[in-house]
């Protein structure tokens, strides 16, 4: 006797059931759940010496006291850049030299790299024995980055002057109104908010729609070694940007699902806005569809950009919009509709069709008409 059709097909379709599993979970367990910069910044690091090379202290000899911050430091990028500072057997410029070493290191490696010679602050610290005067004097031995921004910057721009997306940052937005690179990042991570020292309320949106998030040691390793995560970093300076994404209709920054820095360029760009692309190149990177090229394009998009019809954070209209009714968005530039001669509309025979892209459909370009028509 002949077996059921479906009876056959049960198997087949436990197959497929499984694989169609197994590949929702493969995509789950490696997604991207904070997304990190797509490439990484180029740099160069090759530190000289700066005074006398018996002037350093070594590794060792600062983690003895700053054991938090060395700890978090040996699992950074700065860490692997050079040799192993976290190895005991890491040569170190002041053993070297103590032990009558004929060769002296080219270039410095660890703490110093960044906060230059240390073995006076390390003395004077181990003379004051306790007492506060004297603690607080040594601390004036050794460059803490308490300096003015313009000299905090300068330190981390002896290597990252290399790379294209830090090397232009002395003629930002930020370095002009006095932000340094502390600000944001955080060579070694000891606490949370340790970049402001402020608690601020979570949005309302990211109850509603949040992506999974990392912890904060690894969200800080994998992020460019920023303070906090994108944007509340940003709103943290940013309170009018922060209001605008808290509107019905905004890109979905505040969910995670996007970074400022998918758009703007926090250390230069020559672009309005600090733009990471030049006027609506940066939104069609994502909205791919509106691209073109177009054989009928809208004059507006060429010149002003996406931002001349949408607001790019939010709005309480739809599709971004700056205006509540498109026809009035319109009108904005194409004011000669009482003009017969201008346009084949009478002065009120427009509105008998209501939104004007009730025919003009393809606003952003058209492959078939120049007006944009159906």
């Amino acid at each position: 006797m002949n077996a059921h059709p479906k009876s056959k097909l049960q198997p087949l379709v436990a197959v497929l059931w499984f694989f169609c599993a197994f590949g929702v979970m493969t995509d789950l367990l490696f997604a991207q759940r904070m997304p990190e910069a797509a490439h990484g910044s180029s740099v160069a690091s090759r530190v000289a010496l700066a005074g006398k090379p018996d002037d350093y202290a070594g590794w060792e000899t600062c983690a003895g006291c700053h054991q938090a911050e060395s700890e978090a430091y040996a699992k950074t990028v700065h860490a692997r850049a050079g040799d192993r500072v976290n190895d005991p057997a890491t040569l170190k410029v002041g053993q070297a030299i103590q032990a009558g070493s004929s060769s002296k290191p080219a270039s410095v490696k660890g703490c110093e790299t960044c906060h230059g010679p240390g073995k006076a602050h390390a003395t004077a610290e181990e003379q004051a024995a306790g007492d506060p005067a004297k603690e607080k004097a040594g601390t004036r031995l050794i460059f803490a980055f308490k300096a003015n921004p313009k000299e905090n910057s300068e330190r981390c721009l002896t290597c990252h002057i290399t790379s294209r997306q830090q090397d232009g940052f002395a003629h930002s937005q930020h370095a002009a109104v006095g932000v340094d690179c502390g600000e944001c990042h955080a060579v070694h991570l000891v606490n949370k908010g340790e970049a402001h020292g402020i608690t601020r309320p979570a949005q309302a949106q990211a109850a509603f729609h949040q992506v999974p998030q990392l912890p904060e040691t690894s969200r800080w390793l994998h992020n460019s070694l920023l303070k906090e995560s994108e944007p509340n970093l940003c709103f943290s300076c940013h309170g009018n940007v922060r209001a605008q994404f808290a509107l019905p209709v905004h890109h979905r920054a505040p969910e995670g699902l996007i970074k400022c820095s998918d758009c703007h360029s926090p250390h230069d760009s020559i672009n309005r806005s600090g733009l990471n692309a030049t006027n609506w190149e940066i939104c069609v990177k994502c909205h791919v569809e509106k691209r073109g090229p177009h054989v009928y394009e809208h004059p507006a998009l060429r010149v002003e950009g996406c931002a001349a019809c949408h607001n790019p954070h939010g709005s309480t209209n739809r599709m971004l919009l700056v205006r509540r009714e498109g026809r009035q968005l319109c009108l904005q530039c194409h004011s000669g509709f009482h003009h017969q001669a201008a346009t084949p509309h009478s002065r009120l025979g427009f509105q008998t069709s209501g939104e004007c892209t009730r025919c003009h459909v393809t606003v952003h370009g058209s492959e078939l008409d120049p007006n944009f028509l159906r």
